[in-house]
Parts: C-alpha cells; structure tokens; sequence
C-alpha cells in the first residue's frame, strides 16, 4: 500500500508539473546591445531606437540573452523590465504571456 501511495503521489508531482508554465523575469532589449552587455532600465531609450531600425528584441534575464521567437509579443515593451511565461526550446523563447514588473519606488 505504501508503495502505491509514493507512485501515486509521484505520477500526480509529474502531472503538475508538465501543465506548469515556465516564467523568466528580465529587460527586453536588443540583440547587439545585449551581447554587448549593455541593457536594464536606463537603457529603454536605445533599445527602442535599435528595435526601431529591425534588430531582434531578447530578454536578457540575469545577464544571459535569450532569442524571442514571436517578436510581435514583446513589441511596446522595448527597455521595459518584464516577466514572460512561455517555452523554452534550446536559447530560443516563445512567449505566452508578457506582465510588466511592478519596480519599487526609490526613497
């Protein structure tokens, strides 16, 4: 009976977690400025002037780019510090759903 029960409570864990949408937090930003290292909140201004003249948007989340497939998702949000629910398929992103981070006001 025991034995059941950890299956059971096994195979319910691996369902929960196969209908469980990844989420990753960053800045979405440009490719070039990214691989240069350059990104976050002050840099809105550039990404959206770089997005604006056709270079891909990524989401640079802890310092890794990450490729955006569907660039449509992300568009108005250039610079803009967001969380993406989504799949993951190698360094590639299709996202789901885009939310903007709340930021903290600074006293």
């Amino acid at each position: 009976m025991k034995k059941v029960a950890i299956v059971l409570s096994f195979v319910l864990m691996l369902s929960t977690a196969a209908f469980a949408a990844d989420s990753w937090t960053g800045y979405v930003t440009d490719a070039g400025c990214a691989a240069k290292g350059k990104g976050g909140a002050d840099h809105a201004a550039c990404a959206k002037k770089c997005l604006g003249g056709g270079d891909s948007a990524v989401l640079v989340v802890d310092g890794k780019v990450v490729k955006i497939a569907n660039q449509d998702k992300v568009k108005g949000h250039e610079g803009h510090h967001v969380t993406v629910t989504g799949k993951l398929e190698g360094d590639t992103l299709t996202i789901d759903k885009l939310t903007m981070v709340k930021e903290e006001k600074k006293m």
